[in-house]
């Protein structure tokens, strides 16, 4: 484990004894090795084959390999199946043309698990600052509270600075322009700023899908390109809230609200690739 891992349930930073940090990782491995092997059935699927297994049958297949291995059964099943249920939830996401296809995750770089539907009594807080959480197979873990997150657009830069210049038989258009646009944004190292913030800001950093939110109604929510009245004036036909379209665009990111492919608004860190949940702990 890197000596600057951090640990943390949703906006509370875990602080496990080195015991309960180690079934914190085991916990990661599991819900790594079941989202490999979910990744790994989907991967042998060819047009015109049957298709490959969803949720239910890979729940059953689960059971079984609980059964046959004592490593992955010392583990907590709750974890193993959420893993099943997220990556059910990617590859619907994949299909729906929202998200690329859900890929491998690798040991010791893409560490994490989640816990949803918390029951309050497994969270209790024993002072201002300090509480605890149960984990399955883990037992109580303290947690301190953190700081206000920081909100940043997860923006595509590498796609946003590609080159406008096209081919010889499809050249491209206003390639001069575009090219003045990507040297702004590399000069100002957006990626970098982020990067930074991540640094010094350990679990605070929580990066907002950037679709819709332009169209997206700071103050009441309401979502539709009739919003957006120009490039620069953003107008809500529901509530009549007016301002500066960006300054409304960054008000939205700041709240952390986000808008599915469908219209419909999601609260403050719900992740757009993930199910709805009530408490989140992670390994990363």
């Amino acid at each position: 484990m890197a000596p600057d891992s951090v640990i943390r349930m949703s906006r509370y930073r875990l602080l496990p004894t080195p015991d309960q940090e180690v079934g914190l990782v085991e916990h990661c491995a599991h819900a790594r090795f079941v989202w490999n092997l979910a990744c790994e059935q989907q991967a042998h699927w060819r047009p015109g084959r049957a298709s490959a297994p969803g949720y239910l049958q890979q729940a059953r297949q689960l059971t079984e390999a609980r059964a046959e291995f004592g490593w992955l059964r010392a583990g907590s099943v709750t974890v193993q199946q959420q893993a099943l249920r997220d990556f059910a939830q990617a590859m619907r996401n994949f299909f729906g043309g929202t998200h690329r296809r859900p890929s491998w995750r690798r040991a010791g770089r893409q560490e994490g698990f989640r816990q949803v539907a918390v029951q309050p009594e497994h969270i209790q807080r024993l002072n201002r600052k300090v509480g605890r959480v149960w984990v399955p197979k883990v037992g109580w873990v303290r947690f301190r509270c953190s700081r206000d997150l920081i909100r940043v657009e997860d923006l595509d830069i590498r796609g946003m600075t590609r080159s406008a210049r096209g081919t010889l038989e499809q050249p491209g258009r206003g390639v001069r322009q575009k090219a003045g646009l990507n040297r702004g944004i590399l000069a100002n190292a957006w990626g970098g700023l982020v990067a930074r913030l991540e640094h010094k800001a350990p679990g605070r950093v929580e990066k907002i899908h950037p679709a819709y939110t332009s169209q997206t109604c700071s103050v009441c929510g309401h979502c539709t390109p009739d919003n957006r009245e120009s490039q620069a004036v953003f107008r809500c036909g529901a509530c009549g809230h007016q301002a500066n379209a960006d300054v409304n665009a960054a008000r939205t990111i700041a709240a952390g609200r986000v808008v599915t492919a469908r219209g419909a608004l999601q609260p403050p860190g719900g992740a757009v690739n993930r199910e709805p949940q009530s408490d989140t702990c992670l390994l990363g």
